[in-house]
């Protein structure tokens, strides 16, 4: 259904502030001084590889423990690759999926982080994933599961976390150290205001931003932020569902449960089925460290 600005600026006076879960979560400081330390080294691949600067951070963390795994101690290998037949440098033996398995040893991080861009460009299995945008972190995400970067069905998901728990995004269009820019008149744009299951909402060009929508249907930009439960600087992507108001409590009925897919966090779970975030880890008793698994049966009221 399409409504007038007028209809919508009623229907916005009866919306309820919510609360930005993902942005008040508590970091962990180990992360945050491993992302000050590699993040302009993951710009610096990004520039020269087509790697976005957020999945090499992302990879980073998750594979090194934020650097503070005895692999990446001792060895200096921050992505957990292996020796594979055609590595002729330095050697370490860990037990991972097997035991004693081979992992590559390399003389410093920097290493590492060259040796993991190279891996992924050297090898046919990884090209569909430089046919992305550099800005499509979940496909790469996804993509990396699905080539087979690691043997963890929830790959995907927590590498979609962790950089969205530390807007790792920023890195990718080089926002990540500098200075918030000037803001910019919004473009003059059209959206279509839907209405499913009670609530008000639209769906992202891909080109937009949480600035452009609400410039154009007349809202403030953080009561938006605020009723989609994203921090500063959140991208847009094609397709992506912006509320309008206030998401429920729980979904309306026939919706009583969702099977996890690769690519899924409990953010964009939440925002399909226009449920507040922190009802969807109360209703299945879930802590806020969980990611969700492919597979995982969620409860959804």
């Amino acid at each position: 259904m399409r409504l007038t600005l007028r209809i919508l600026s009623i229907l916005v006076i009866f919306s309820i502030t919510g609360t930005v879960l993902a942005a008040s979560q508590r970091k962990v400081p180990s992360y945050e001084k491993y992302i000050k330390q590699y993040s302009n080294l993951a710009i610096q691949h990004q520039k020269k590889y087509r790697i976005p600067a957020s999945i090499t951070l992302a990879q980073g963390l998750l594979e090194s423990g934020a650097g503070q795994s005895e692999l990446a101690r001792k060895s200096n290998n921050h992505f957990g690759i292996k020796c594979h037949s055609d590595w002729r440098g330095g050697r370490v033996y860990h037990d991972d999926d097997l035991r004693g398995e081979c992992f590559r040893k390399y003389k410093n991080p920097e290493q590492s982080y060259e040796d993991h861009a190279r891996f992924l460009v050297d090898r046919p299995r990884y090209a569909p994933l430089f046919k992305l945008k550099v800005t499509d972190y979940k496909g790469w995400a996804r993509g990396l599961q699905k080539c087979g970067y690691a043997t963890d069905r929830a790959y995907a998901n927590r590498l979609i976390k962790l950089i969205e728990d530390y807007e790792l995004y920023r890195y990718d269009t080089a926002k990540g150290g500098a200075s918030k820019p000037a803001k910019q008149p919004a473009r003059v744009s059209k959206y279509t205001v839907y209405r499913t299951n009670g609530l008000l909402y639209v769906y992202s060009n891909g080109r937009d931003s949480f600035d452009d929508i609400a410039a154009s249907l007349g809202f403030r930009v953080k009561d938006l932020k605020k009723y989609n439960e994203v921090p500063e600087d959140f991208p847009l992507q094609k397709g992506d569902i912006v509320y309008l108001e206030k998401k429920k409590k729980k979904a309306d009925k026939p919706n009583y449960d969702h099977v996890v897919q690769v690519g899924e966090s409990m953010h964009s779970i939440a925002q399909k089925y226009g449920i507040q975030i922190k009802s969807l880890y109360k209703m299945n008793k879930k802590h806020y460290d969980y990611i969700p698994e492919e597979g995982d049966v969620l409860k959804l009221r």
